[in-house]
Parts: C-alpha cells; structure tokens; sequence
C-alpha cells in the first residue's frame, strides 16, 4: 500500500465534522486505530459525559526525553459564513487547501500522522508523543485533563511543540485567556420606589466599571520593551444585558467578559478580585433582597505561555526550523497548560492565523511540505 501523504491525511480529517459542539469520537476512533496498527501505545482522557476524548498515543522506547506533538482535533463553526467550496471537502486552488480546519489544525496533525510510519520503523532512541485534545476552540477545556496524566506518568517527554499555526516560525510566548460570565440576580420593584427592590442592572455595572480599571491597570503595567502587540494585556466586556422596562427595577443583568493577560500579569489575582467583589455586592443587595445573589461562572481559564530562558523545546524547533528570531503572538494556545504542568513547549505550526476561523480557510501546500520536513529532520534527532 502506497503510504499516504499530509494531503492525503488532510483530506481525511476535515471530512470529519468535528465542530466543537460536535462529538470527535469518530475522528480519535480514525486516528487511534491507525496509530495503533503502528505499535503505538494510545490513551484515551474522556470529557464527562463521553461524547469527546482525547488522544495520547507513544511511539518508540519507554524511556524520558520524548518530544509531544500537539494538536486539537475541534474546529469553529462554518454557520453564516460565505464558503466558495465545501468546507469539510478539501479543495486545491492556486497551491492552497481549502477546508474548515485545514489550517487550524488539522495540517499539523496531518503531518504528524504522514510522519508516524516513518517514527515507527527508525530505530528511535527517545519517543514522540501525539496529544490530540478536544474543545480548544471553546476555552482549551479538553487538554488539562491529558496532561495531567502525562505529567503525572513515566516516561517524561523534555519537549512539547504544539501545532497551530505560526509558518512555521518559532513561537516562544503568548498571552493567556481569561473569561467570564457574572449574573446578577436582583429584586424587581417600581423605579420610584429605589429601597424596595435591588436592582440587577444597576449593580451590574458597578462589576463591570471594576473592570475597565482593571484594563488601565494592565495597560499601565506594561514593560517598556514588550514584545506584545498592543504590548500590555487587554480585558473587555464583550456582552451585557438585562431589565424589563426603564420604570422598573431590574431582576436580572449579566454580562460576559474576556481577559487576554500576557505572561507577566497577574490573571488569577484579577480573577479572586472580581470573585471578592460579586460576594460583596451579594451582600449589599442581599440587606434589601434577601433573595438576591450574584454569580460568577469562569468559561475558560487558558496561562499565557511564557518565553523560556534556554528552553529545550525552543533550542530543538530553532536547530529543526533554523529560525532565530524571538517572535511572540497574542492568541492563546494550549501551550501555556502544558507548560504550568512542567513541560518546555514552545507553538510552531503550517499555515496562517491570519486563515484561522475564517470562511474559505487554507493551508499553503508548501506550508505541509515544511512541516513534513521538520517532522523528518525530528526523527533523526530521535534517532541520534
């Protein structure tokens, strides 16, 4: 049987429809059964109610000093968007493929699968890890539950490169993702009458003023010499709502907000400031309307990955890519989740972000060819 190259395995993996409020299971069933025929060792982490799982597959000797390839299995939506082709279809234009998650990410773990029969035949003298995560496009909510089996296992990989796309450039750093939804339950009463009720918009906003100083705090907190684009860590109120009529005090607000803090931000004290406030708030409202509360519901909790002096998995992409320059970016990635579990890790990926999430998604052919070389280049420093 003709091995199947990274085009042939892209054009498997986007037939799968693996949206995040989708199940993945039968794309992890495709993948797992094929590293499997390899020899590979596979484990599976599941979410709780069993509809998504991850993927942690081992090729090679059981002993520390692998390298993880990382990558998530889910994709964004494609609802509204104006495709010109069949976005779970791959689709060749002018040396591009088109399809949802043809860049992000499905290119990378294409070439890591094209690579697996090569990993599996070398005479490898350390292993590489595949780590296949569910529902990053929601929070990175599915790779915490992996890694912490890794980390909590022998053998232990020294390297982690996860997949998204930079060009194949060397990604040291990226800010975090921090976000919120805070509900506001009051106590509905005629506006005339201010000391009968609690109103929830009007408390709402206190919470949410709280955090447009927050945002001057980060912004003011900024090294000079950030690397950052804006270069201080950002925080927005994205969504609000509530109330019934203006002569009423409100029963219900809420609103939903994003934090994105860089590595030197403080993401969980901001977070036990806002928890802080709501439970005061709780009580003040609570002397009107004892029936009032305030809830805060985190959505997602993602570290900032932090550049790392002399970090092995930076020294292996740089000797793999021959890319020297520091370069750092502002999305988030599952990076930093497993760097606070110990690991090295550093982002080098094919493709654009700039593709990432929108209609008429592509990876660049010669992006896969880069990849595909890297992961070559990868397999003989495993060897050596």
């Amino acid at each position: 049987m003709t091995a199947r190259t990274s085009r042939d395995w892209l054009e498997e993996l986007v037939a799968f429809d693996t949206t995040s409020r989708t199940s993945n299971l039968a794309f992890i069933d495709h993948v797992e059964a094929f590293l499997e025929s390899l020899g590979a060792r596979c484990e599976r982490t599941s979410s709780d109610d069993g509809a998504k799982a991850n993927l942690h597959a081992v090729l090679g000797p059981e002993v520390d000093g692998g390298v993880v390839l990382s990558g998530h299995s889910d994709v964004v939506p494609v609802d509204g968007q104006a495709w010109t082709s069949d976005p779970f279809k791959l689709t060749e234009r002018d040396d591009r493929l088109y399809a949802r998650g043809s860049c992000d990410m499905k290119g990378f773990i294409a070439c890591t699968l094209a690579a697996a029969p090569g990993f599996a035949k070398a005479k490898l003298k350390r292993p590489v890890h595949f780590a296949f995560s569910y529902d990053e496009e929601i929070g990175c909510i599915g790779a915490p539950r992996m890694i912490k089996e890794m980390a909590g296992k022998s053998p232990r990989p020294s390297a982690v490169i996860v997949g998204e796309p930079t060009m194949m450039q060397v990604v040291t750093g990226h800010k975090g993702l921090y976000s919120v939804r805070v509900d506001v339950h009051g106590k509905e009463a005629h506006s005339s009458l201010v000391e009968s009720g609690a109103c929830a918009t009007t408390a709402s906003v206190r919470l949410m003023n709280q955090l447009v100083e927050e945002a001057a705090a980060l912004k003011a907190a900024a090294p000079a010499d950030s690397p950052f684009d804006p270069p201080y860590g950002t925080l927005t109120v994205g969504r609000f709502g509530g109330g019934t009529a203006v002569n009423i005090l409100a029963r219900h607000a809420w609103f939903e907000a994003l934090m994105r803090p860089a590595p030197w931000d403080d993401g969980p004290g901001l977070g036990r400031r806002l928890h802080d406030s709501a439970r005061a708030l709780e009580a003040e409202l609570r002397a009107r309307a004892p029936e009032a509360r305030v809830e805060v519901t985190v959505m997602s909790n993602v570290p900032p990955l932090t550049p790392e002096s002399d970090g092995e998995a930076e020294q292996l992409a740089r000797q793999l890519t021959g890319d020297n320059s520091p370069r750092v970016v502002a999305y988030g990635t599952e990076g930093g989740q497993f760097q606070e579990a110990g690991f090295s890790t550093v982002v080098c990926g094919p493709g654009s972000i700039e593709q990432a999430h929108q209609p008429d998604e592509f990876v660049g052919i010669d992006q896969l060819d880069q990849c595909d070389a890297f992961l070559a280049k990868l397999k003989d420093r495993l060897c050596a």
